[in-house]
């Protein structure tokens, strides 16, 4: 008898690390500011004070758990950290992509800014 059983998206992911792993210039004392927000026109972009070392290919949000991953250039996938709210979430699912942005710590200005693909799971 053949069983089939139903794989979840996350079944066969690799680990989950830690975003500060590719963040250059990171000092635990000082932190990383790092903030998602809804812009008036509805689109989602995510600020955040240090480069990262690796490149962000894209990003993945789950609806059920409305956690963001960032997914780096060679697969790696990197949490968060935090869930974001249901008012962030409900605009993510209309998204195909969000606008990340390095800000200046010092004066608080934008550095430099890019769109990345957004995937939705709903697990």
């Amino acid at each position: 008898m053949l069983e089939t059983m139903a794989a979840s998206p996350t079944a066969n992911r690799p680990p989950v690390g830690k975003l500060i792993d590719f963040i250059d210039g990171y000092d635990p004392a000082r932190g990383l500011d790092l903030d998602v927000a809804i812009k008036e026109d509805g689109r989602v972009v995510v600020y955040h004070s240090l480069p990262f070392t690796k490149d962000v290919s894209w990003f993945e949000f789950d609806l059920s758990t409305n956690k963001l991953d960032f997914i780096m250039d060679d697969g790696d996938i990197r949490d968060v950290g935090l869930p974001l709210s249901h008012s962030v979430a409900k605009h993510m699912q209309n998204s195909h992509q969000i606008l990340m942005v390095l800000m200046d710590a010092e004066s608080g200005q934008p550095v430099k800014g890019f769109y990345i693909p957004l995937v939705i799971h709903r697990s």
